[in-house]
């Protein structure tokens, strides 16, 4: 670490604040979605759709396999438009292969 240079420094710091920012930028975006809903008048959590998305399946209703449901060959076969992915997909047992929940702040019983 003794020959670094300040160019070097700068590209760590610079690589270090995108991780940072790509981290934290779900939860920026949900806080500014919430606060525009409340100034609306709308629901914070749902914004009056009185339906939320499944986060295991996000709301597709399938969960396709690999590790922690993700799976880098489907992701790329998608991307590239190439149908020919053999993925093994099951039925969400989060949401019961509905893709959704009822919003609970708004659709109270």
């Amino acid at each position: 670490m003794e020959d670094i240079t300040a160019s070097e420094l700068a590209g760590f710091g610079v690589g270090t604040l995108l991780v940072c920012v790509t981290i934290a930028a779900p939860r920026i975006d949900a806080f500014i979605s919430a606060s525009q809903r409340s100034s609306l008048g709308m629901c914070k959590r749902c914004g009056n759709l009185k339906m939320i998305a499944c986060t295991k399946c996000k709301g597709v209703g399938v969960v396709r396999g690999g590790p922690f449901g993700f799976n880098l060959d489907y992701e790329l076969y998608q991307l590239l438009g190439s149908g020919g992915s053999k993925v093994q997909s099951t039925a969400c047992t989060k949401c019961q292969a509905r893709g959704h929940f009822s919003c609970p702040d708004c659709c109270k019983i």
